[in-house]
């Protein structure tokens, strides 16, 4: 019998409500932002391999405060170069914010935007329909592998388009977070959708070293207030179990032993911490920086 469960991506507006509470009730950026401002300096160093301009994509970009983060600190890095930058973000929601933000600057005149209002995948087929020659020095992937059909297949198409010198930066969940717990014990019934997969950076890792692929990675740890999630009806927790489980109205659709099932491994210690009466949620990520095929 089809599962009654929809995937939250198919709903953007909800999936968006629940994403920009998800972002409110985690650390998640300022962990990025620790990673951008402490580590990613020395490795946006080197790229380019002296090069006065450079090609940049960001797959899934989103609103763009990240992607003008990790601009600010390549601009340190490379102080002079133009860059050419290909974003790819397929809803429409997230890239009107972005031109809106980039509406509030003044000092990116350096960079050249070209916007893809399409999927990692539609972008693949319009790059290999064109035969591009031009290469990559700098790819991210942040928080987007979860959204693909076949994981292994976008990593390397993406690594086939890196320069000589040139990073791919992923960003997902890490195998060891909540997430993780999560996913391993309800892939079956909350991974149902083939653009909704419920991957961690255990994953990737396992794939790039059955490729002997060269990479590097570095966990940031997160944490995620998932207190109203226990108290029935609460809108907030309604959201951010839909979020939590990738599932479009979790409480009204799953049935109730998997909903109870679901919310008691959320509460356990392997998922989990309990701290002055609130559920704190282990949302560790981790980046991993692919070398270039050499």
């Amino acid at each position: 019998m089809a599962s009654p469960l929809r995937s939250l991506v198919y709903d953007d507006s909800r999936y968006q409500k629940a994403f920009h509470l998800f972002l409110e009730c985690s650390s998640e950026h300022q962990c990025m932002q620790d990673f951008i401002h402490k580590i990613l300096p020395e490795i946006l160093a080197g790229i380019g391999d002296g090069k006065s301009h450079l090609n940049v994509i960001g797959v899934g970009s989103g609103d763009g405060h990240i992607d003008l983060e990790m601009f600010s600190e390549l601009r340190l890095k490379h102080p002079g170069v133009t860059v050419d930058y290909q974003v790819v973000e397929p809803s429409s929601q997230q890239l009107h914010s972005y031109k809106v933000l980039l509406a509030q600057k003044s000092d990116l005149d350096y960079i050249t935007f070209n916007w893809n209002k399409m999927t990692s995948a539609e972008f693949e087929d319009q790059w290999k329909s064109k035969q591009t020659p031009k290469k990559a020095d700098f790819i991210h992937m942040i928080q987007m592998l979860y959204y693909v059909k076949d994981v292994e297949a976008t990593i390397r198409f993406f690594q086939s388009l890196l320069d000589k010198h040139g990073k791919l930066l992923i960003i997902l969940v890490s195998g060891e977070s909540g997430w993780g717990k999560l996913w391993k014990t309800f892939r079956t019934q909350l991974c149902m959708c083939e653009i909704s997969q419920c991957v961690t950076t255990a994953d990737v890792k396992s794939f790039l070293d059955s490729e002997k692929l060269k990479y590097k990675s570095y966990a940031l740890p997160s944490q995620m207030d998932i207190t109203e999630c226990f108290t029935e009806g609460d809108e907030k927790g309604e959201l951010l179990l839909d979020f939590l489980t990738e599932t479009d109205h979790f409480s009204r659709t799953a049935s109730p032993q998997l909903k109870a099932d679901v919310l008691k491994l959320l509460r356990d210690p392997a998922c989990s911490l309990e701290s002055n009466g609130r559920v704190i949620f282990n949302n560790t990520l981790e980046v991993i920086i692919v070398d270039a095929t050499t």
